[in-house]
Formats: C-alpha cells, structure tokens, sequence
C-alpha cells in the first residue's frame, strides 16, 4: 500500500482551507438546519477540494536512487525537450537542455540531481506564460541554482520556472551550501517546469514524453 506524507510547504494552506470550509458549511447549516441538497453539494465538493489541495502537497514514500556519477531527475513530470541550447545566464554556452513538466497532479518538491556545492543562485521575477511556452524559460518567473559536482568538477544549472498556475517559487538553498543529491532544493505551487542544463558531454538515459520521477530517473552521465 502507497502511503503519504503532507510537504510542510501544504501546512498552513491546508489548515487556512480547512478552516474556511468549516466555516462556510457552518454557515450553510445555521440557514438551513434541516439536511438538504445544498448542504450534501456543498459538503460533497468541500471534501473533493480539500483532498485535491492536500493530493498537490504530497509526498510519496519512495526509495532514492543515489549515485555521484549519475544525474538524477529533479521532479516528476514529463520530458518536453532534450535539444543543445545557448545559456546566456550564467554558462554563457552551449549546454544539454532536458525540460521536466509539472502538470498540477506531480509531486511539486524539487530534489538536488547531483551531490555538490552550490556555486550560484538566483531569483528572476517574470510573466506567468504557461509552463511548456518555449519562452517560459527565461520570461517567467523562476529561480536558477548551480551545482558543482565534487569530484568531477562539471557544473548542472537547475532553474525552477513557475507556470500558469504556479505563482510562488520556494527554495531552500544558499550560495556555498554543501547539497546531497536527492535533499530537498525547493518548491514550486500548483504546475511549473524544471530545466536542467548539462554538460554537452551528457550521455541522457531519457526520452521525449518520458515520464520520470524525481530522486528515482536516471537522466544520465557525464563522460
């Protein structure tokens, strides 16, 4: 049996939530005493909203896939590009593109894809283009942090991208930060976009569509 936790990001949503519907069906019961259709509705689609709401903070109990050689997925979602592109904010290159979409029914923590120190970190105020828009990249609001590996020295830029619905990009680390792969980086609310820029030396282990998961997938490996 699958079971869950609740991310300490959903605490205070949930508990505010849960105490607006009390008060609402509250309400509802003091003007209509009696049981009727309106109280059952209302009830009914109090309850589908709340686990909705919680099923978007969940967190799966999962065993981790760890490995300094390999690059382990961020997030869940799905594989919407793998193509060599220029990153003009910090690399100033070309690197190994690989997008992961978040649709509103992922796991939204973002985990460390490699061990390391974290060398860079910055916050970008931006648009809220949906999260597969090819301009979302670098016009929405999103968050980008450096990682370098310990031994092989190679650098992986993640950058969190909020989306249509994601309006709050949460993150956890600081530059000079000492990371494990797999430890929490961040948070992104309600559908978003990771992108992770490699090496070109990359040798990918994923596919476009592919679905992975985050601390399990194995992206690939630096040669």
């Amino acid at each position: 049996m699958r079971t869950y936790i609740i991310h300490k990001e959903g605490h205070k949503i949930l508990l505010t939530l849960g105490t607006f519907i009390i008060a609402v069906n509250g309400v509802v019961e003091m003007v209509w005493p009696s049981l009727n259709a309106v109280q059952i509705s209302l009830l009914l689609a109090s309850i589908l909203i709340l686990f909705s709401v919680a099923a978007f903070f969940r967190i799966p109990k999962r065993i981790y896939h760890f490995n300094d050689d390999l690059i382990i997925a961020p997030a869940d979602g799905k594989i919407v590009a793998i193509e060599e592109v220029e990153e003009p904010e910090y690399f100033k290159d070309k690197r190994l593109l690989v997008s992961i979409f978040m649709s509103p029914t992922n796991v939204h923590v973002n985990r460390n894809p490699i061990s390391g120190i974290v060398k860079y970190i910055k916050y970008h105020p931006g648009k809220y283009l949906v999260a597969w828009h090819p301009k979302s990249s670098d016009k929405n609001e999103r968050n980008s942090v450096v990682i370098e590996h310990p031994e092989s020295e190679f650098e992986v830029l993640v950058r969190q991208i909020a989306g249509k619905l994601a309006r709050r990009i949460v993150h956890y680390l600081e530059e000079g930060d000492v990371v494990k792969q797999n430890s929490e980086l961040g948070f992104i609310k309600f559908g978003s976009r990771i992108d992770l820029f490699l090496p070109i030396s990359t040798k990918v282990n994923i596919q476009l569509k592919q679905k992975v998961k985050g601390g399990k997938t194995v992206i690939g490996k630096v040669e």
